[in-house]
């Protein structure tokens, strides 16, 4: 049974709310009063600290952006003198600066707890031992897990990402009990320790993934090969701490995020206008305790739902559906807005269809825009099934998002995989 070492003490809505409203009080307050940027836009909208009464006046705050961290490169929105500034990270940035962001020790206290409660979130025990296999450096991955890990008390095996020998050989020895990584890298690590023939041998129960979407298809591949009870889902991003920022519990009804630490909403992303609770909108968060870099209604670009009611595992901690892909991951094709997770649905509902798959787009010499859909065929599906399978992918393509695509059926391992994030969208149109 999950212990309550790191959960939230509040247990009402209307408890949350007053914590919720404090927070963004001080937040507003901090952020007005630590930086001049934010100073101007907080004067510009016309509103200030003392005009936060309640959670409503949220809406007339001015929307932060991935512009507003990169113009200020390389110490943007600091809301803090730089002797309280313990550590920096940073996460890539579309126009070739880093959006890095400053730390306080409250910062990373607060970064370990809530991460902690992850691993409690997912009901591990002291005794279990969490192979990281994610990204160590600069980066918020590996030393986010890690922290978290040693927060919560149990063994943390920092490994980093790839090397598949050494992988292999810390699953065995050491006997992980959960693994830490991306979707690709747990794929790829599925698929050797299955043609090592260790499965046997290894003590692998649980994952834990984010970074990248994960389709149904390659879910069920990675809990067939590895035998796994539970894969989880955990949500983050540089800007608000980094990784461990939500987790769906073993009930997998979608990711508990700790509302207690930021404020969710989620927004059309063209009109800003709110999103109604269940449908699709950009994520915006707005933190309620983080000293170095504050966040007031910072669009993620992330697309996800909010998800009403109450989840059977009792927690008061509210929910969001898995991460459905990113606003800027929309494809033009013919005229046609079209977003990659449409066609990972019709792959992943297809029988004898595995799970990775390639999105090419081509402009051809007639000045025509192609489509070409790879898709590895399952290991037990015989070649003579490809024209079938192909003729289904692409009637059910044309039929969902009305545009034509030649569908390739190729042997399942001939598409790439990566211990990172797979590149499943090839635009070679430019």
């Amino acid at each position: 049974m999950r212990t309550n070492r790191f959960m939230p003490e509040y247990k009402t809505a209307e408890e949350l709310q007053n914590l919720q409203l404090k927070g963004l009080q001080w937040t507003v307050g901090h952020a007005c009063k630590g930086s001049a940027r934010y100073q101007k836009r907080l004067l510009d909208a016309g509103i200030g600290p003392q005009d936060i009464h309640s959670l409503d006046d949220l809406r007339h705050l001015p929307f932060t952006t991935a512009d507003d961290l990169q113009e200020g490169y390389p110490f943007p929105l600091v809301c803090v003198p730089f002797d309280k500034v313990v550590r920096i990270h940073a996460s890539s940035g579309t126009t070739g600066k880093r959006k890095v962001l400053c730390y306080t020790q409250k910062d990373i206290d607060d970064w370990a707890y809530f991460f902690a409660r992850c691993f409690e979130m997912a009901e591990l025990s002291r005794e279990d031992r969490v192979q990281i296999a994610v990204g160590y450096g600069v980066w918020t991955a590996g030393v986010g897990f890690q922290l978290g890990c040693e927060k919560f008390g149990a063994m943390a095996v920092p490994v980093g990402p790839g090397n598949m020998d050494m992988q292999c050989q810390f699953l065995v020895d050491f006997e992980s009990t959960v693994m830490c990584c991306t979707a690709s890298m747990g794929l790829l690590l599925a698929e050797e320790v299955n043609r090592r023939g260790i499965g046997d041998k290894i003590k692998l129960k649980k994952m834990i993934f984010g970074s990248e979407r994960s389709s149904e298809a390659m879910r069920a591949r990675m809990r067939e090969l590895l035998g796994l009870e539970h894969m989880f889902d955990i949500p983050g991003m540089t800007e608000l701490y980094g990784p461990g920022t939500g987790l769906d519990c073993v009930h997998h009804t979608g990711i508990h995020y700790w509302a207690d630490y930021y404020i969710l909403e989620t927004v059309d992303p063209e009109t800003l206008a709110p999103s109604p609770e269940g449908e699709i909108g950009e994520m915006v968060v707005t933190s309620l305790r983080k000293e170095g870099v504050p966040l007031i209604r910072y669009r993620t670009r992330d697309l996800t739902r909010l998800l009403p009611g109450e989840c059977p595992c009792g927690s008061p901690l509210p929910r969001h559906d898995r991460l459905l892909g990113r606003t800027d991951d929309m494809i033009i094709f013919r005229g046609v807005n079209m977003y990659p997770r449409t066609i990972d649905k019709i792959l992943s509902a297809t029988e004898g269809i595995s799970c990775e798959y390639q999105i090419v787009l081509e402009r051809g010499s007639d000045g025509k825009e192609y489509m070409t859909v790879k898709a590895e065929r399952d290991q037990s599906v015989d070649a003579s099934q490809n024209e079938n399978l192909s003729r289904k992918i692409a009637s059910q393509i044309k039929h969902s998002i009305l545009v034509s695509a030649t569908v390739q059926v190729v042997d399942y391992g001939s598409l790439p995989r990566s211990e990172r994030k797979s590149r499943r969208v090839l635009d070679n149109r430019n």
